[in-house]
């Protein structure tokens, strides 16, 4: 069983517990808030109070992203898709009884898009403005506990709807669950393990934990500490006898030690638990399980990235927080297939651009083995450019993060850390993305020309940086603080870039070596860059650059050109999972196992691109070369078809006539590339070592559009199924140009989200009807009732129809 699954069976038992009349409970139980919840794009002056009707709202499940649910439209604004904001509550009744008395309750989001506003039972008990923070509020004195309804009430703010350079989304968009700890417990977020010494034979544990004694008079207590092996295992543990007087809240901490630790690592994710126990006379009255990694890494100013001793690469892809059709509810299992199709070309770190991340991410990243660079923000203040009419277009919105930034930043800085301290996967923590970027909004006279005399000084930076760097420090001293600069030029000349224990830069490789030699102890590495060859060459060549992040691993909605584009096209996969041309040439570069892939364009295409000077022109980069896996082309014309391959040679084969053979040597900027006449039927690379074929890619010509063919391509512990759909001629051949409109029909199931690889798809994602791009698209349901038999039914006029059963 996952984690995850394993989260939802305590989650329901803690429910199952809660609603047993007489029980008397004594450790911690979770209530998951996922269904029963009442939803209204209003904002009636009322709704907070109990007695309040919403009989006539509609029934939501969580998480919900409203942004998702209206019509895309041109007055929304670009930046965030296009997409829709305003103001919506959210309602839903619990009921507790006597067993819950006298216990400490908390309700916990991991995530509202934005300016939440919280209350119980009419009791206003708090709110956060920033959407991407997790959050809680104890609600113990507004509570009954006599089995009448209790009354949540959520009031969500968005109607700053071009608040954003990419895409938000809107509502609890993440999950949210109820807590009932005794009086005294570990405190949110409240337990920390390090491992200070790592070594094959023995690696020393250092736990600590947030302990707060809710009641009226003092408690008496033991904490006990115990490591269980990735086995379950006990293999460690420490008892410490204390005391907390009314009221008191304290850190204890204590030490252990693992002899032969399993260590964390990228191949061998091993996870060990730390399981705190305080006892009361001998009993039980709070637990808490906190996963860790025993591993350690250190950063280098001449040797770069080492994990457990050993030299790595980070070859990462920074990750908005979307997923195409779904806007920002993502579920679980969505998430890790998402995970998973990037290890499976040789990706091994992740960027969580540029706010913190879902939970659940990380806790895929632990399991899964990835490295991750947790970022807190887009923006200091004054607020960056909002592009309104698309990218770069028009007259910008200046709304945003940075409004509440000078209040709020250090919190929320703090609460990241304090969630996500505990994940091995995370080695650095960034405070901020392009905050610096060259007057958008600050300036320094180092730009020139550039130079704006009236724009917000550069030297605000090091005003607003210095309180997050010395926070995160103090909450986890493990690991190094850094920003991913825009202008290191400008960081440099205030001192920014002196804040940090590694330097991030963005899309300036030509800065690496001048930069290594003028600051020698600086750790550099690349938070952000293009596909192209040469961006990577720069890092696997040079020992001390330990890093490159690619912008992005898939393409995200937002950040958009004009309407009716809603979306980036810089992924290495697209909005609905498929991968790219420069998927596969990255699979090329980063993959350990054999590779060879085709792709091709039209040779009038690839000299424009060529042309263009921005970076590998056989790469579909921002569609210049219009690189498509397809052999579908007017007949004779010029084809140029390229090779992403890592074999030494390949061979090229056009209807089982040898073209020719390359070697890896003959690589231009990575790629290897044969220019023909288009002759429809099979193209067919080969990759050979030692004479061997130990990879092949085949590209087939289509024929007319026949029927639908379906692929279930991954289901989830949580209830999500995955279908991919495909237009196909007779032979089941992809039909590349196909956009037929198909009609879905599901029993069983519930449409999450339905979506293509356009970027220009303003359909309703949620809508039974919706088109193929391409010849093909993802369907994303959930199961009614797993214990029930389900079934899709997919049509289209003139289509085959297709049905898959569950």
């Amino acid at each position: 069983m996952s984690l995850h699954a394993q989260r939802l069976t305590l989650l329901a038992a803690g429910l199952a517990l809660a609603l047993v009349a007489g029980t008397v409970l004594a450790q911690r139980q979770e209530q998951r808030l996922d269904t029963g919840w009442r939803f209204s794009k209003s904002d009636p002056g009322a709704a907070m109070n109990p007695a309040f009707d919403d009989s006539g709202w509609r029934a939501v499940r969580v998480p919900h992203d409203w942004s998702q649910d209206e019509p895309f439209s041109p007055a929304y604004g670009s930046g965030n898709g296009y997409a829709a904001g305003g103001i919506a509550w959210y309602r839903r009744s619990f009921a507790l009884d006597a067993a819950q008395r006298g216990r400490v309750a908390r309700v916990i989001f991991d995530g509202v898009y934005d300016h939440a506003q919280v209350w119980v039972n009419g009791h206003y008990v708090g709110g956060r403005p920033y959407g991407y923070s997790s959050f809680e509020f104890e609600l113990t004195r507004h509570l009954k506990t006599d089995g009448s309804p209790n009354v949540l009430a959520v009031r969500v703010d968005h109607s700053r709807q071009t608040d954003s350079r990419y895409f938000t989304g809107s509502g609890i968009y993440r999950e949210a669950r109820l807590s009932f700890t005794d009086t005294l417990h570990i405190a949110p977020w409240g337990t920390q393990v390090t491992t200070p010494k790592v070594s094959a034979t023995r690696a020393e544990v250092q736990a600590a934990a947030d302990l707060i004694n809710a009641a009226g008079s003092p408690r008496q207590f033991t904490l006990r500490a115990e490591l269980l092996a990735p086995d379950g295992r006990v293999v460690a543990r420490r008892e410490t006898a204390s005391r907390l007087a009314a009221g008191e809240r304290r850190t204890l901490s204590q030490a252990l030690a693992v002899d032969h630790p399993q260590r964390w690592s990228l191949d061998t994710p091993a996870l060990y638990t730390l399981r705190h126990t305080v006892l009361v006379q001998g009993q039980a009255v709070d637990e808490t399980r906190t996963p860790f990694g025993i591993r350690s890494f250190r950063f280098d100013p001449d040797t770069g990235f080492t994990l457990n001793g050993h030299p790595l690469k980070l070859k990462g892809v920074c990750l908005h927080h979307d997923a195409g059709s779904l806007g920002a509810a993502v579920p679980v299992s969505v998430l890790q297939r998402r995970l998973q199709q990037l290890k499976d070309i040789g990706v091994n770190a992740l960027r969580t651009s540029h706010n913190p991340p879902a939970p659940e991410l990380l806790d895929l990243a632990d399991r899964m083995g990835f490295l991750v660079q947790a970022e807190a923000f887009d923006e200091f203040t004054p607020t960056k450019n909002k592009w309104i009419a698309g990218w770069n277009v028009g007259v910008p919105g200046r709304q945003g993060y940075g409004e509440e930034f000078a209040a709020w930043s250090v919190r929320d800085v703090q609460d990241m850390v304090r969630r996500d301290r505990n994940h091995p996967s995370i080695v650095m923590w960034s405070i901020g993305n392009e905050v610096d970027y060259p007057n958008d909004p600050f300036s320094h006279p180092v730009l020139g020309a550039k130079y704006r005399p009236t724009a917000p000084p550069a030297s605000d930076l090091v005003r607003w940086g210095r309180p997050l760097v010395d926070a995160v420090r103090r909450l986890d001293p493990t690991r190094p603080v850094t920003a991913a600069m825009a202008s290191v030029e400008m960081s440099d000349a205030v001192g920014f870039a002196s804040l940090f224990d590694v330097a991030g830069y963005n899309y300036q490789e030509a800065r690496y070596a001048a930069d290594r030699a003028k600051y020698p102890r600086r750790v550099i590495y690349g938070s952000e860059n293009r596909h192209d060859y040469r961006a990577w060459a720069i890092v696997r060549d040079t020992p001390a650059i330990s890093a490159q992040f690619l912008w992005t691993g898939f393409d995200y909605l937002g950040e958009a050109g004009r309407w009716p584009q809603r979306a980036a096209d810089f992924g290495l996969f697209d909005l609905a999972g498929f991968m790219k041309p420069r998927g596969a040439f990255r699979a090329s570069l980063w993959s350990d196992k054999p590779v060879v892939a085709l792709a091709a364009a039209t040779a009038s295409a690839t000299l424009v691109a060529s042309q263009s000077g921005q970076g590998t022109p056989l790469l579909d980069q921002q569609k210049r070369a219009q690189v498509a896996q397809h052999w579908n082309w007017p007949a004779g014309e010029s084809v140029v078809v390229s090779a992403y391959a890592n074999t030494p040679e390949v061979q090229l084969w056009l209807n089982g006539r040898l073209v020719g053979t390359q070697k890896s040597a003959d690589a231009v900027e990575g790629i290897l590339s044969w220019t023909l006449p288009f002759e429809a039927g099979e193209l067919k690379a080969v990759g050979l070592k030692d004479g061997q074929a130990v990879a092949e890619s085949q590209l087939l010509t289509a024929g007319a559009p026949a029927r639908i063919e379906l692929q279930r391509v991954a289901r989830g512990d949580d209830g999500v199924e995955q279908v991919a759909y495909f237009v196909v001629d007779a032979q089941g051949r992809r039909v590349p140009d196909a956009s037929h409109r198909l009609t879905f029909q599901p029993t069983g199931l519930e449409i999450l989200g339905i979506g293509n690889g356009n970027l220009a798809d303003v359909d309703d994602p949620r809508d039974a009807e919706h088109a193929a791009f391409e010849g093909r698209g993802l369907a994303v349901l959930h199961r009614t009732d797993p214990a029930l038999p389900a079934r899709l039914r997919v049509t289209a006029p003139g289509l085959g129809a297709a049905e898959l059963s569950f």
